[in-house]
């Protein structure tokens, strides 16, 4: 893509959507983040932030968390999916950074996702919103709007559809960008079913031109 179509189209994201974080990665606290990016795995916002307030109403760091059972994990937690797996790698987790970190989430990317239940996209928004560093987490929406832009093909993965965006994202603009796809993915750019009708980028949009011509 162009970089200068896609600044067009960053811009109108800005203008449409204020940088705001859904609860559970709305805060400075790099543990907080991590935690609430993993309950997030494979759950809605709103049943995330749920067990996010409930655990942390409850446990307010890693060492409290090392220590608690993981029964009690479960049963504040559960509102999210897969609650039971989530709550014994909160509790690993939450003894690995104790143990190995001090109790501070280390700021490297190597480093997390080493830690059990941590893949790329949680620690890139631990590392984009708890350290304000400038990586793109590349979660579902953003996958598939970059996809159907047509700035990364349909065979990528997640390291080279992060790549491809970075190329044309401004470095002080990546760390919001992941948040901005996915308002964007949720209102309109559905999967699978996006809503092109009210859509303001269909004339850049690849998707948009090969489903037109198959309808014809």
């Amino acid at each position: 893509m162009d970089p200068r179509v896609f600044a067009e189209i960053l811009s109108e994201l800005e203008r449409r959507y204020r940088p705001n974080r859904p609860e559970h990665v709305g805060s400075r606290d790099p543990f907080k983040v991590l935690i609430g990016a993993m309950l997030s795995h494979r759950t809605r916002d709103e049943q995330t932030d749920e067990a996010y307030l409930r655990l942390f109403k409850r446990f307010k760091d890693a060492g409290e968390l090392a220590s608690a059972p993981v029964r009690e994990i479960e049963r504040l937690i559960r509102p999210a999916g897969f609650y039971r797996v989530k709550a014994r790698r909160i509790k690993e987790v939450s003894r690995i950074i104790l143990e190995r970190y001090g109790g501070r989430v280390p700021r490297n990317r190597d480093a997390l996702l080493s830690l059990p239940g941590v893949g790329e996209k949680t620690a890139d928004i631990v590392l984009s919103v708890a350290f304000g560093l400038p990586e793109i987490a590349v979660d579902t929406h953003v996958e598939t709007i970059a996809k159907r832009l047509g700035i990364a093909d349909e065979k990528d993965g997640y390291g080279e559809v992060k790549r491809k965006l970075e190329e044309l994202t401004p470095v002080e603009k990546r760390r919001y960008l992941n948040m901005l796809l996915v308002r964007f993915g949720r209102e309109i750019c559905r999967s699978p079913r996006p809503r092109c009708e009210v859509c303001p980028f269909t004339r850049y949009c690849r998707y948009y031109s090969a489903t037109r011509r198959a309808s014809r």
